[in-house]
């Protein structure tokens, strides 16, 4: 053996020595080289040796050759031998290596996926070198475009092998262009099989290189190889690797790290693709993938050595964080990331990195700060640790970092925002706030306003401060609340009003000083602060709104008086203020707010009217403070004896004195009249500063001060008294100055009225003391004088002079007669009412003061004629008006009774009663009769106006009058009437005026009172309004509203549902709620407290709430304007708790029968369910769904629209209630599918489905994990509606389209299925699955797979199993079987594409499928292949088998023996039918992938091969045997040297049972394979061996079947017999002869033709065959021509002659035919042997032959022959001419001199 193994190593040393051409040498090397390197297996030592030199002989050849090429298919199969010595292959991937760059490109991608294969279980070294050939390939890889289509690589069964070629690929992508490793030349070489853990180990000895950023030392080594890429070569490896990812050829999320470094890379190809690439999937990538994000935080921070991990990685290993480029990049995507803002302490190490790296720039440094942002909007704000250490990064950023002022603006926000998610950081850190404030006053505008941003947001986290730290805020706040800065002063406040309660007294002052400030955005914040109050239920649970009155103001005075000694001192003129007028002014009004709250009063600054209202309870308080003679223990400490009262006194002196003010000048004088007993005498020596007040050239300022003159001289002694009435005269009658006179006149008045209030409460008996009535007389009179003055300013003042006289007492005036009299003074005042020339306040002080006469005068004469006078001076739009004089009305017709004649400031209205004694003028009755019987029912609507609001007047003030008490009937009838009018407010009175009159009544009249109501209001029955010339028919606006009483339908709805609830009397509470008119809140509208009324009508109406509400919530979005207003009113009044009522009543009225009720209902369902939490309307929320459903397809336009707008809402509201964690999400993604399933998906409206659709998938993307229960209802419920939602015409277009257009449109219908909605929303559910749920599901899934019509619903199942497959392999295994069952049952649909999903199905399935599942699978698949005729089982067999192998290759490794025997058959699939070429082509791509070669593939199947062949030889379909006909052919062919028993018995046998039998198409391959067998292996057949057949038996067949009729047949048969005789010797002549004889003699070439043009094609197709058959039958006689004396003595002759015959007469094929069989007949004619020698005979024979030979002798063909032969035949003719006979002598001269003569 050693011998014969050195021997041949030494011939291919010679070989190679004289390989003198480059091509001699690539054949010698791709033969031998293989076989060579498996001797160095050899356990010879001079094997091995051998081997070893001459592979350096090799090698040396080699490398000076590039071009020789290397047999590397080869050593990669025998690299990938599992049993090869690891020596070999060492030996054989060093040629691998060597060989493969060589390769042309195509060949190197053809090969590339076998590099991969051949990775697997090799040593690391190997895997690397590998891989370092096959990334250059990639950029040449051509990969389908088609998803259908196999990619060239199938990287589905090797994980590892995938992860070791990303994690390669990403080292590639990170190396930088033209890197050079500089390293000690000690270095282990990177290929050595010691790999890098050798190298590892070695490393902390040596002083180790430095990798660029992002890699290992020992990624740098394998990506460099033995040979290092150029610059242009790692370029377009980089290229190739995002060229390989776009193809998806790998999972997307093992590949976004990859691209995200390729798109940082410094060249613009490779950045640009990966960017592309990137957009294109950035809506696919799930950004918040655990696998994602940590590999983008291991690439970006490389391998930190943490503390907590134990062990570092050795150095070589360590990969370095990536470079600036690449982190900035990253970023990003990790900004998309919620999980990546949660990764601790990832994050927090990205982010330190980011801000304080080596390497960090102003653009990384600003996405960091972005990233910070995203961690504080988006992690938990428990993580304690990560919040401590952002705000250390950042406050240390903020300290350290002073160059780009915008990225500090970022920082400053960032810890605003960490304020806001982690409070509990910040509110012991003051310091920090001291620091930002103090940075804010220094930093630069833009920068002052991000940390304004972040202060402000920060204050939140202080506003729970306790003790010392809050005092120390109080500090922090003063000192910047007066800097500069307009921010600082801003942000000062805002803490100064939020960290602080509302009644601590330092803050509120602080906030007081901002209130004064300058700067709008200061003071306009502050004064909110200071005037909003806190609620009603913050002030039950102990919180005070604002400071205590003595406190505020002692604190106020001890800051006054620091500030008067300090430089912020502020000087006015010649005063000097401590504060600046504004701050001075916001004090005062602040003071006064104290005062009011600590009175019990509601603290308003706003109005002085709304402030005099609480002047009487001010008042109490102010008595109470005065009564107290020590003042409280703290202000006593602080200001000494002074009390509270005395200072705010003295600081509203101060500041009136230097600047005034009209709202100082009200709290001075309110102070001092509420109490003017005890405040009056201490401004006694202030009347000349008072009087110069009076004199100012305010208005309204002159007036309060002649209030306060009043006041204070009120209380002085008689004389003092008089002296100042008579000065007052004087002045009057003094027309120098105006104001002064202004000033004088209203003093007179109030202090005339002062004197008749009190002498009228002092002492009624007495009669006023004569000089001072003549005084009063004269004070009267003078101002009587001043009416008719031609100064409006002095008129007015007049009138309220005179009006605050009457009001008081009696007017010391004659009745009438000349000059000014009371009558004067009446028409004078009557005149002014309707005059154009008056103003506004002229005409209101006139009603006033004309309304006061008679209640100070009890025996007022013109009483009457001035009512009168009143309700006759309506002019059009007078609407406040109306109500002074309904004011008016009511005051003088009750007379003296009236509650006018109090004092306004000590007591209020409901408090005051009249004098005992005082005369009575009461014409209540006659006012009463005149209105209801004149101006209601007056034409003109402004009159029945003014009357409507007189009388709702009379019956507010004057509710308990008998008058009105006994006409309350009445009452109510007019203000009925009114109702109806179309004027808004109109209508408003009457409503209100009816629930006054209800409220008065007793338990009959409130019974009758409603039952007119109600009928009135039902019936529409009313007033008519008798329509004279001169009536007003349309109005202003009201132009186009129906004259029906189109007014009153808010009312017949109020009325609806009063009666609705069985309690028409609800009526009027209703009418009291439905309070929208602006009127109302109008000074005058309010006065009568209808808000009051309508909280005591909610509070009657709270039995009724549960009926009401629902219908009150629906109404608020009824179509009529009206009702909507009316009922919103209502619904503000009253509703709180009523939810669940609302719905039932809302959804049982969507359904209404009618309109306006449906979309009203929807509009309110609209609002009802925004903002609700789950288990507010989760029990509703089935038939919330389905009733809208239904109103979605309303008849009415409007409807459909509210509709549409609600479900919109609904869904919105569904999907957010789905995200939320816990229980609630659960339950709602429970009640919610069912009827998006059952009633959306499926509906006939498109609308809805839309809608239904839309829902479901966000609900999917909302609920994750929780649909994971509602999987088996929701997966087949969507797969369904994949066909019906399809448009209809589709299938009817495919139907009528070519097998083409139908396959094409198919596979758009499938795609588009796939990317739909529904089919997005079954991929997330599948997410969630496990085993839990699959026994529910798979059942469904069959089901579908069974009973589904839809293209798209088949495809949509498919489609799920192979997900499924690859989601839970495990938990599938129980329901392969059945799974696979359905799918086969399917895959025989009429639509190619069908198939080919169900058979991608399959393919994936196997996978999990049991070994016996597949099996069985297999053998039905040959079973339906050999048995059924349909091209479609065919076709779906080879789909199925085709997808297996694709998919599941390992899979059908282990199956092998039944699935690439029927593959091999598929194979010889005839190509006539439509598609089978395709088919023949999948079955090839199987059968070749799976075996080692066809020739070994043949040998290592032949068992199961000729079984198979055998079956289909067998079947009754003739196609199917030609088919089995033909792969038996193929077997014999190329197994035909090689073989031997048994395969070669087995084989034979097979084929002659073939040949038993009928002929049919096909059938003559078997004779082919026969006889190639049989030729081919005659040797082996000779040995006897049991069951192999006798070559003589084989020949009987043959000769069995030369005998069948069909002429195709038996020429094949004939060849057959002829070649097995030719190979074995055989003597069957005679039989032979018997068939072939008749055959040449019966196509002579005299056999009559039939004739006619039309069967020229039948004749030339007939003389083709006839052709045929003779070329047939002579070259079987030639190669059956035996070697037997015997039989050559019998037919020697014959044959002689039929040979002769045919070559004379015959075409030029023919006689070729004949020539060839002539040759074998002499090669093999006995005659011519020496002792066979028959001269007579054998000189017969050649005489006929060299007869005949000259016929096709004499042809022009001669050029054709070469030189040589041209002599041989010279000299045969020469011999030839010396022939006796002269026609072949002629002949052969004639011929050799045309020789002779050629050129």
């Amino acid at each position: 053996m050693i011998v014969s193994l050195s021997d041949q190593l030494e011939r291919v040393f010679l070989r190679l020595g004289h390989a003198e051409t480059d091509d001699q040498l690539q054949d010698i090397i791709s033969k031998f080289l293989p076989p060579v390197l498996l001797k160095l297996s050899s356990a010879q030592e001079g094997v091995r040796k051998k081997v070893m030199e001459l592979l350096v002989h090799v090698n040396k050849r080699i490398k000076s050759r590039p071009k020789i090429q290397l047999p590397v298919e080869t050593l990669l199969v025998q690299y990938q031998d599992p049993a090869a010595a690891s020596f070999v292959t060492n030996f054989t991937i060093i040629y691998i290596k060597m060989g493969y760059p060589r390769l042309d490109v195509a060949k190197q991608c053809e090969l590339a996926p076998t590099l991969l294969t051949a990775m697997e279980s090799k040593p690391e070294p190997q895997q690397d070198s590998l891989m370092h050939l096959l990334i250059p390939t990639l950029y040449h890889m051509k990969y389908p475009t088609e998803p259908s289509k196999a990619s060239p690589f199938v990287l589905t069964e090797k994980p590892k092998t995938v992860h070791q070629l990303l994690e390669f690929m990403l080292d590639v992508l990170l190396m930088p262009y033209g890197f050079v490793l500089n390293e000690p030349p000690s270095r282990p070489a990177p290929s050595s099989p010691q790999g890098g853990a050798a190298a590892g180990a070695a490393a902390p000895a040596q002083n180790l290189p430095q990798p660029p950023p992002g890699m290992s030392l020992y990624a740098v080594k394998r990506v460099i190889g033995e040979v290092q890429w150029s610059p242009e070569q790692l370029e377009q490896c980089k290229l190739g690797i995002v060229k390989f990812i776009e193809a998806q050829q790998v999972p997307e999320v093992e590949t976004v790290v990859h691209l995200v470094v390729a798109s940082s890379d410094t060249r613009h190809s490779v950045a640009t693709a990966a960017d592309l690439e990137l957009k294109s999937k950035q809506s696919i990538i799930d950004w918040n993938n655990p696998l994602i994000i940590n590999k983008m935080f291991k690439v970006y921070l490389g391998d930190i050595p943490l503390k907590t991990k134990g062990a570092s990685v050795k150095r070589e290993l360590k990969h370095e964080p990536v470079s600036t480029r690449v982190k900035m990049k990253i970023l990003p995507h990790l900004l998309r990331s919620r999980l990546a803002a949660e990764c601790f302490p990832a994050n927090i190490q990205v982010v330190y990195d980011g801000l304080f790296g080596a390497n960090t720039n102003n653009k990384l440094l600003s996405l960091t700060l972005q990233f910070v942002h995203h961690i504080c909007v988006v992690c938990p704000d428990s993580n304690k640790p990560l919040g401590l250490m952002l705000l250390n990064g950042l406050t240390k950023l903020i300290n350290e970092y002073k160059e780009d002022p915008k990225l500090l603006c970022v920082a400053y926000s960032a810890v605003g925002k960490l304020s806001h998610r982690m409070p509990q950081l910040f509110t012991k850190d003051i310091a920090l706030v001291q620091q930002f404030f103090e940075s804010m006053c220094k930093e630069e505008a833009d920068v002052r306003l991000a940390i304004q941003e972040a202060l402000s947001m920060m204050v939140g986290a202080y506003a729970n401060l306790q003790g010392a730290l809050l005092n120390l805020m109080e500090a922090l706040v003063a000192a910047y609340i007066a800097k500069p800065e307009v921010q600082v002063r801003q942000v000062a406040m805002k803490f100064a009003s939020t960290v602080f309660a509302p009644d601590h007294v330092p803050s509120r002052y602080l906030l007081l000083l901002a209130a004064g400030d300058p700067r709008e955005e200061v003071c306009g914040e502050a004064q909110r602060a200071l005037r909003s109050l806190i609620s009603k239920k913050s002030e039950k649970e102990g919180a005070k709104p604002m400071p205590s009155f003595p406190e505020m103001v002692s604190y106020i005075q001890e800051k006054a008086a620091e500030r008067m000694k300090s430089p912020a001192k502020f000087i006015v003129g010649t005063s000097t203020l401590p504060f600046n007028p504004a701050t001075f002014q916001e004090i005062v009004l602040y003071l006064r707010m104290c005062l009011a709250h600590s009175a019990g009063a509601t603290p308003t600054s706003q109005s002085l009217i709304d402030m005099q209202d609480d002047a009487p309870l001010i008042g109490c308080y102010v008595q109470s403070l005065l009564g107290n003679e020590t003042p409280p223990p703290s202000f006593a400490l602080k200001g000494g004896d002074t009390s509270p009262v005395q200072v705010y006194m003295d600081l509203l002196q101060q500041l009136l004195s230097a600047v005034g003010g009209i709202s100082v000048m009200y709290c001075l004088l309110e102070v001092v009249s509420v109490c003017p007993e005890k405040l009056g005498p201490r401004f006694a020596h202030r009347i000349d500063w008072i009087k110069g007040l009076m004199n100012t050239n305010k208005e309204d300022m002159r007036e309060l001060a002649a209030q306060l003159y009043a006041v204070v001289v009120s209380t002085m002694s008689g004389n003092e008294l008089k002296t100042a009435v008579q000065n007052l005269i004087k002045i009057t009658k003094d027309t120098h100055s105006p104001e002064t006179q202004h000033g004088a006149i209203l003093a007179l008045g109030y202090m005339v009225g002062r004197y008749m209030s009190r002498r009228r409460g002092l002492n009624m008996g007495e009669a006023t003391p004569k000089e001072d009535e003549e005084l009063i007389t004269m004070a009267t009179r003078t101002i009587g004088s001043v009416l008719d003055s031609g100064s409006p300013l002095l008129t007015v003042a007049a009138v309220t002079a005179l009006g605050e006289i009457g009001r008081n007492g009696e007017l010391l005036l004659p009745a009438e007669g000349d000059g000014f009299t009371k009558l004067n003074l009446v028409e004078n005042l009557l005149s002014r009412i309707p005059s154009g020339k008056e103003t506004g306040k002229m005409k209101e002080r006139a009603v006033q003061t004309l309304g006061f006469l008679p209640v100070g005068d009890g025996d007022f004469p013109h009483q009457k004629k001035l009512l009168q006078g009143l309700m006759d001076s309506v002019e059009a739009k007078q609407v406040e008006l109306q109500f002074t004089v309904g004011e008016a009305i009511t005051s003088a017709a009750v007379g003296t009774g009236s509650g006018a004649a109090r004092d306004v400031w000590t007591c209020t209205e409901d408090q005051y009663l009249p004098p005992a004694n005082v005369k009575s003028n009461d014409v209540v009755s006659w006012v009463l009769s005149s209105i209801l019987s004149k101006y209601i029912v007056s034409q003109n609507p402004h009159v029945r106006q003014a009357a409507c609001i007189w009388l709702l007047s009379l019956v507010k003030k004057l509710s308990e009058h008998k008058e009105i008490r006994t006409h309350l009937k009445e009452i109510q009838t007019a203000f009925i009437t009114i109702l109806s009018d179309p004027d808004e407010l109109s209508q408003d009175v009457a409503s209100k005026g009816l629930g006054l009159v209800y409220e008065l009544g007793g338990e009959q009249d409130q019974q009758e009172l409603v039952s007119t109501l109600v009928e009135t209001l039902m019936t529409g029955k009313r007033a008519k309004h008798t329509v004279s010339e001169d009536t007003e028919v349309f109005q202003g606006e009201t132009l186009g509203k129906a004259p029906d009483g189109h007014g009153l339908s808010t009312y017949k709805e109020l009325c609806s549902l009063a009666s609705d609830l069985n309690q028409p009397d609800l009526v009027y509470k209703f009418m009291n709620l439905a309070n929208h008119h602006a009127m109302w809140n109008s000074r005058k509208g309010a006065a009568f407290g209808f808000n009051i009324i309508a909280a005591k009508a909610g509070e009657q109406l709270a039995p009724f709430l549960p009926q009401l509400v629902p219908r009150l919530y629906r109404y608020q979005f009824d179509p009529n304007l009206g009702i909507r207003q009316a009922m919103t009113s209502i619904w503000d009044a009253l509703v709180d708790k009523y939810l669940k009522e609302i719905f039932q009543d809302v959804i049982s009225n969507l359904t209404s029968n009618m309109w306006r009720v449906r979309e009203s209902c929807c509009l309110a369902l609209n609002d009802l369910i925004r903002g609700r939490q789950a288990d507010d309307i989760i029990d509703h929320l089935t038939e919330i769904w389905e009733t809208l459903f239904r109103v979605l397809d309303d008849i009415k336009e409007s409807v459909r629209k509210a509709a549409d707008l609600t479900l919109k809402t609904l869904s919105k509201v569904c999907v957010r209630m789905c995200e939320s964690t816990g229980g609630s999400g659960q339950r709602v993604v429970g009640v919610l599918l069912p009827v998006l399933l059952d009633k959306g998906i499926v509906s006939n409206v498109a609308e809805v489905r839309s809608l239904s659709i839309q829902t479901l998938v966000k609900i999917s993307k909302a609920a994750g994990s929780r649909l994971k229960p509602h999987a088996p209802r929701l997966i087949p419920a969507l797969l369904e509606a994949l066909s019906v939602l399809e448009p209809q015409v589709l299938n009817y277009l495919s139907l009528r389209a070519t097998e083409q257009e139908k396959s094409a449109m198919d596979t758009a219908r499938l795609s588009a299925a796939k990317s739909s909605p529904m089919m997005e929303t079954v991929n997330m559910c599948l997410q969630h699955l496990d085993v839990s749920v699959l026994g529910e599901l798979v059942p469904k899934l069959c089901d579908l797979l069974k009973s589904g019509v839809g293209l798209g619903t088949k495809g949509g199942c498919a489609s799920v199993i192979v997900s499924l497959t690859v989601q839970c392999p495990q938990d599938l295994t129980p329901y392969s079987g059945k799974l696979m069952s359905a799918l086969l049952n399917g895959i025989h649909d009429r639509s190619v594409v069908v198939q080919k999903s169900f058979a991608f199905a399959i393919g994936h399935l196997v996978r999990t499928a049991k070994d016996s599942s597949v099996e069985k699978l297999l053998q039905k698949l040959s079973t339906w292949y050999l048995e059924k005729e349909e091209a479609v089982y065919k076709s779906s067999c080879c789909l199925t088998v085709h997808a297996i192998s694709h998919y599941s290759p390992d899979v059908l490794k282990a199956h092998a023996g039944v699935a690439l025997p029927l593959a091999f058959l598929g194979m010889h699939q005839q190509n006539d039918e439509q598609g089978a070429s395709g088919d023949s082509n999948l079955w090839a791509e199987v059968w070749q992938e799976h075996v080692p070669g066809s020739f070994g593939g043949i040998r290592l199947y032949m068992t199961e091969l000729i079984a198979i062949t055998q079956r289909a030889l067998q079947s009754q379909s003739w196609k199917m045997k030609a088919q089995g006909g033909v792969a038996m052919a193929t077997i014999a062919k190329q197994q035909t040297g090689s073989l031997v028993a048994p395969h070669l018995g087995m084989l034979l046998n097979a084929l002659l049972q073939g040949l038993a039998g009928r002929t049919w198409a096909g059938k003559e391959e078997l004779l082919k394979a026969v006889g190639s067998v049989v030729s081919k292996c005659s040797v082996e057949l000779q040995k006897p061996v049991a069951g192999q057949p006798a070559v003589g038996e084989v020949l009987d067949l043959v000769l069995k079947e030369c005998r069948k009729e069909s002429v195709v047949y038996k020429v094949a048969a004939l060849r057959c017999a002829a070649d097995i005789l030719e190979a074995t010797g055989e003597d069957r002549f005679q039989e032979l002869a018997e068939i072939i004889f008749p055959l040449i003699r019966k196509n002579q070439p005299g056999s009559p033709k039939r004739g006619g043009d039309d069967d020229d094609d039948e004749d030339a197709k007939e003389r083709e065959l006839q052709m045929e058959v003779l070329l047939c039958a002579f070259e079987s006689l030639g190669k059956a021509w035996p070697e037997n004396a015997q039989t050559q003595s019998r037919y020697q002759v014959e044959v002689c002659v039929l040979m002769c015959d045919r070559l004379k007469l015959s075409t030029w094929r023919v006689q070729l035919g004949v020539l060839q069989c002539m040759k074998l007949f002499y090669q093999r004619l006995l005659l011519l042997e020496p002792d066979q020698r028959n001269s007579g005979l054998l000189t017969d024979i050649l005489s006929q032959t060299c007869t005949a030979l000259a016929v096709p002798l004499d042809s022009d063909q001669w050029e054709c022959l070469v030189e040589k032969s041209r002599q041989q035949l010279q000299r045969s003719l020469a011999t030839m001419e010396t022939d006796s006979r002269p026609e072949l002598k002629d002949k052969a001269q004639t011929l050799r001199r045309k020789i002779q003569g050629l050129p």
